[in-house]
């Protein structure tokens, strides 16, 4: 006998958008990135919520966050869409081999990388994928080299194709984070880098003294001074680190523009190894409706 929660769908495309609100911690973030009004993102998680019988979000500033049962939920639903996905590539796609040569910079990597290289193996287990970590600038000479044939770069503003805004925060320590600490101590990628560009730029127009305590290349380095309590620095929003929290409200330090991440693919030529590779990518990137 059917009981009443056998009745309850989750159908894909909420489960999308529930994943977007959740990543971007806001329910108007969210909507580009679904391809939907912020009017229509709140009414489907309404609906969720509805459906559920559960609080899935709690309001914290301006944004959102998730309650316990909406963490829960929010790792069956990365599960869900990931075999979703895997399921429609394995049956219809034709079975490939070759390499793939893909860049992104580190944090990007961490975080975009695992899902799409899990699926797409699943999918096309006989491609062979290279992953080169490096900073944007790096990366667009290797695309347009030749050199690499998908990359994922950091750009000012998101372009018409393959590109979505990306919302920056600061990331402090969970226990004795220097926030009101003047100069503010920050913990930065070096120079070139948007999200440094943009995060001193925010400090400025704030009229906040701060001094550059750390500098690295690589996300690692950044990330120790901050998990220390040494020093704040700029993320995107959605960045998760142990022993680490992204900024509120309370915290008094001031918003950042958001910068833009851009997908390249199969320059001058789109082989279906590519085209397979990249519609993954675009998937984990939320960059398809």
């Amino acid at each position: 006998m059917l009981d009443e929660t056998s009745l309850i769908q989750l159908p894909p495309d909420l489960l999308r958008t529930f994943v977007a609100a959740a990543d971007s911690g806001s329910f108007t973030r969210a909507a580009p990135l679904v391809h939907r009004t912020q009017s229509a993102v709140s009414m489907q998680m309404k609906r969720l919520e509805t459906d559920l019988g559960r609080e899935l979000f709690r309001r914290e500033g301006r944004g959102v966050a998730l309650t316990t049962e909406g963490d829960v939920l929010y790792r069956y639903a990365r599960r869900l869409l990931d075999l979703h996905d895997e399921a429609l590539v394995a049956i219809g796609t034709p079975r490939m081999h070759g390499v793939v040569r893909c860049g992104a910079p580190e944090d990007y990597a961490t975080r975009y990388l695992p899902g799409a290289l899990q699926r797409f193996a699943a999918a096309h287990p006989r491609v062979q994928v290279d992953v080169y970590c490096d900073d944007s600038s790096r990366l667009r000479e290797m695309y347009r080299a030749g050199e690499l044939d998908v990359v994922l770069t950091t750009e000012e503003t998101a372009g018409a194709v393959d590109s979505r805004p990306l919302p920056l925060a600061w990331l402090v320590a969970d226990r004795g984070a220097p926030v009101e600490r003047r100069p503010l101590p920050l913990a930065l990628y070096h120079q070139g880098c948007l999200y440094r560009r943009n995060g001193l730029a925010a400090l400025e127009r704030a009229s906040i003294p701060y001094r550059v305590a750390y500098g690295s290349p690589s996300m690692t380095g950044v990330l120790a001074a901050i998990r220390a309590g040494l020093a704040v620095g700029p993320v995107s929003v959605g960045t998760v680190a142990e022993g680490c929290r992204l900024a509120v409200p309370g915290d008094g330090l001031p918003e950042i523009r958001p910068v833009a991440i851009q997908l390249r693919a199969g320059r001058n030529k789109r082989p279906a190894i590519l085209e397979a590779f990249a519609g993954f990518m675009r998937q984990e990137l939320l960059l398809v409706p």
